[in-house]
């Protein structure tokens, strides 16, 4: 191949040589001549020679690949290697704390103040159980420029039966409570041999039976609870209240359809010497609230309504009324665990009651007027959610319409030194109003656990009343609330609270020259605050101590017209777990 390539160039020059000569022997005086360009000459890559990146191997043998084969030749190895057994890297089970049925709690502080508790249960077997509790708190008052006894005793008898079932659970209690308090808030001065004529002691009784079943396998019945109580007080009131409330629910397609029922029955009857007869009432409240809930996705909407028919009879006039209410909520995830928007209507009939009303103020008369409140509807939006893991909110706006709205409100003094009183009748006690409210209201409230060893929380609400009464009587503008617990150690433990109240509006009737004819002085009660602390410290599992602190401001601030509460309190006590 290479003696051929050779040939073959040198002929290629030779004969190129020769056409040169040949040329210049033809005609050696080519003259002058313009020659014009048409075109310039453009190469292009086709003309010029290409050498190509691999050659093309023109050998006809080619090298063939030799196949090579592998094997192993393996033979057995005997090993003495013995691994050791795996164990844990150190790490140290958690002590489980035991766990006690019962304990019992004595505390005592200054202003004759003793609270004690005792709570006891057992299992009968697997699935039956009892218990029992006892709870006192009093305190022999001593509050500073208060005339009259202002001493108050509190103690309550709870027994409870359970039986649990795999398809069903049910439970009985029956109890026991008995408080007594004193009218010790006079709205003005009175002469010794007057005050020292004046019972100002009332007592309240309560006994309460009741029981509650839960299904946990029914096609339609889901829960339902009944109660009785009977009340009395130390003037000849007496009242008795039934309450029966089934519940029923079932599933369809997806959807869950509820049906609340409600019988709320309550007979009062009022006989002592201030009134010139008997005062009897009677309220049979029958309720239906069916409601459907529809789910989807980040949405959840609840459609509903309250049906309410009230048989009423308050001192041999019957009154007889149907209601209907809305009873619609809604919520919708804006931002997965971080912002949940929420609305709702909603309106009731609220059974209103003597026991009820001494709860709330221990301070009324035994002369009152019983009827049921009508809120028409509380419609409110809503925002909640978490600003970080650890820190949750909630804030609220709603506008609320109630008729037959109840107040509370000083009562006119009577007095005259030729009169025999009685010890609720000296300006000392409180009426029930009853008329229409409306309210705008806004709460706000932030909770934070910065760790397992430290929480706070603050919330505060505003109000704005509306009502055909010339004021809101002793109703705030303001509340609020904050709270702070610390675990400092395994054994201390510390936390603290606050409480402010804004200012509420009264009136208090002052005599005049007329025994029988007082002017009212329509008065603001001042807004208070009241700063509480704790601490604690844990001996061993079964026995702690702890100390309690009270109005550590010693604010004389009065929660109703005329009543100051008592200023700074201390209390010291231990808290000790057992079984049985």
């Amino acid at each position: 191949m290479k003696i051929s390539f050779q040939y073959t160039l040198a002929i290629a020059l030779v004969l190129g040589a020769a056409g040169g000569a040949f040329a210049q022997k033809k005609d050696e005086n080519i003259g002058t001549e313009v020659v014009n360009v048409v075109k310039p000459y453009t190469p292009t890559v086709s003309d010029a020679f290409k050498v190509k990146e691999t050659p093309v191997i023109e050998d006809e043998e080619n090298t063939q690949k030799e196949q090579i084969e592998y094997n192993i030749f393996s033979f057995p190895v005997a090993s003495t290697f013995t691994p050791a057994k795996g164990r844990a890297a150190g790490v140290e089970p958690q002590k489980r704390d035991k766990l006690y049925n019962n304990y019992a709690t004595l505390g005592i502080g200054n202003y004759g103040t003793v609270n004690a508790e005792l709570f006891i249960t057992e299992n009968i077997d697997r699935n039956q159980y009892v218990g029992g509790m006892l709870r006192h708190l009093s305190s022999q008052g001593g509050i500073d420029g208060v005339v009259l006894d202002d001493k108050y005793y509190n103690t309550a008898v709870d027994l409870t039966y359970g039986n649990r079932q795999k398809r069903y659970s049910w439970n009985a209690d029956l109890g026991y409570e008995n408080r007594v308090y004193n009218w010790y808030g006079l709205p003005y001065e009175l002469p010794d041999e007057v005050i020292a004529g004046i019972d100002e002691q009332q007592g309240y009784n309560t006994i309460t039976v009741g029981a509650n079943i839960t299904m946990e396998e029914s096609l339609f019945f889901s829960d339902a609870s009944i109660q009785y109580k009977r009340f009395w007080d130390g003037f000849d009131s007496a009242e008795n209240r039934f309450i029966l409330k089934p519940a029923f629910d079932l599933s369809v397609m997806d959807e869950k359809i509820k049906l609340d029922l409600v019988m709320d029955y309550v007979g009062t009857t009022f006989d002592n010497a201030a009134l010139p007869e008997e005062r009897t009432y009677n309220y049979f409240n029958l309720g239906a609230q069916p409601s459907v809930l529809f789910q989807r996705d980040d949405f959840s909407v609840s459609l509903g309504a309250g049906l309410f028919y009230s048989m009423g009879k308050a001192n041999d006039e019957n009154d007889n009324k149907f209601f209907v209410y809305p009873q619609v909520k809604a919520s919708y995830k804006v931002v997965e665990g971080i912002v949940v928007a929420y609305a709702g209507a909603e309106g009731t009939l609220k059974q209103n009651s003597y026991e009820q009303f001494s709860i709330q103020n221990p301070f009324v008369s035994p002369t009152l007027e019983i009827a049921p409140t009508n809120q028409q509807y509380d419609i409110y939006v809503g925002l909640k959610g978490k600003l970080a893991s650890n820190v949750s909110y909630n804030i609220k706006g709603s506008y609320m319409n109630e008729d037959d709205r109840a107040f509370f409100i000083n009562s006119n003094s009577t007095f005259d030194p030729t009169m025999d009183l009685e010890g609720f009748q000296y300006g000392n006690s409180f009426a029930v109003l009853y008329d229409k409210l409306r309210t705008i209201s806004f709460f706000g409230e932030l909770k934070a656990d910065f760790s397992d060893k430290v929480s706070a929380g603050i919330n505060a609400s505003y109000f704005s009343y509306d009502t055909d009464q010339q004021e809101a009587w002793n109703l705030p503008e303001l509340k609020a609330s904050a709270n702070l617990d610390v675990k400092i150690t395994e054994k201390w433990s510390a936390g603290t609270n606050l409480f402010f109240v804004g200012e509420r509006n009264d009136v208090v009737f002052v005599p005049t020259t007329d025994p029988l004819i007082n002017s009212p002085d329509f008065i603001t009660l001042k807004s208070f605050f009241d700063l509480n602390a704790h601490v604690g410290y844990q001996y061993n599992e079964r026995l702690s101590g702890f100390l309690r602190l009270n109005n550590i401001a010693n604010q004389d601030y009065e929660r109703w017209v005329n009543y100051p509460v008592q200023g700074f309190q201390f209390m010291v006590g231990a808290y000790y777990k057992f079984n049985l």
